[in-house]
């Protein structure tokens, strides 16, 4: 599997994996997991495109430890420059929580450069002041025990909270993540992506959206988004505690997810 190595805006490197051929498709990963978590979906969906899959900056290769390049700009940013050094002008954006919020910022802020969305289990939007403080508190406690402790001590507390399949995915990213780099990623906490679901009528492209079903990724919300984005479609089933692996995640979605990229390949704009 071929790897790609970019600079971003700010000149951070960024790494990228890729396979298949055909139109592209960029698969955004969770917070937490790295872009492996992604490949067992990619692998379902590269017989027909190419899928393109990043290490998220701040994740696995694409190491950042400075916190003050931990933005929703400078995510969104990162998106728009891979997409620049593969030379593709358009591409559909799939993503699963912290890359479900990052596919809709770059959707609603470069309507031009994204053809379609898929969210898979969108991050909640913290709508009231409160929600967002115990949010911040809550990645600003995470940082905070990385530096004292290391990773595994940073998510031995979250982890059980975790539904299976995220929980499997972030013990797999484990080995393969820069401690320093994680605590600054934590500090996307401060910067808020929306500050309402109304904000989401922004974002014009076609989008299928799997709910989730835990608290960080509500069922509720899902409906909402769906209902808000003006091509957006609900998709089924909730992604509940059923699944446990990345394989399982993939099994789930990826019928849906070939229906709609074949919906979209056969009346190209």
């Amino acid at each position: 599997m071929p790897w790609i190595s970019y600079r971003a805006d700010d000149a951070c490197l960024l790494h990228a994996a890729a396979i298949g051929a055909g139109p592209t498709v960029v698969l955004l990963h969770a917070g937490g997991p790295d872009h492996t978590s992604m490949l067992p979906l990619a692998e379902r969906l590269a017989d027909r495109h190419r899928v393109v899959l990043p290490d998220l900056r701040g994740y696995g290769r694409s190491v950042c430890t400075d916190p003050a390049r931990h933005t929703w700009a400078r995510y969104t940013a990162d998106v728009i420059r891979l997409l620049d050094h593969l030379g593709v002008a358009r591409a559909v954006l799939a993503g699963a929580g912290l890359g479900s919020t990052i596919t809709l910022r770059t959707a609603a802020a470069h309507p031009d450069r994204v053809r379609a969305a898929v969210l898979i289990g969108v991050e909640d939007i913290e709508e009231d002041d409160a929600a967002r403080e115990a949010e911040v508190r809550f990645l600003d406690a995470f940082a905070a025990r990385i530096a004292t402790g290391g990773l595994e001590a940073a998510w031995a507390p979250i982890l059980g909270r975790l539904p299976p399949m995220v929980g499997a995915m972030v013990r797999d990213a484990l080995p393969r993540c820069d401690p320093a780099s994680i605590a600054a990623a934590a500090a996307i906490g401060r910067d808020r992506a929306f500050r309402s679901v109304a904000d989401l009528a922004a974002v014009t492209a076609p989008a299928l959206v799997f709910p989730g079903a835990d608290p960080r990724h509500p069922t509720a919300l899902a409906r909402r988004v769906a209902a808000t984005l003006p091509g957006g479609r609900l998709a089924a089933p909730a992604l509940d505690a059923r699944l446990r692996t990345a394989e399982d995640l993939a099994a789930a979605v990826a019928p849906a997810v070939r229906a709609f990229l074949n919906a979209l390949d056969t009346d190209p704009d």
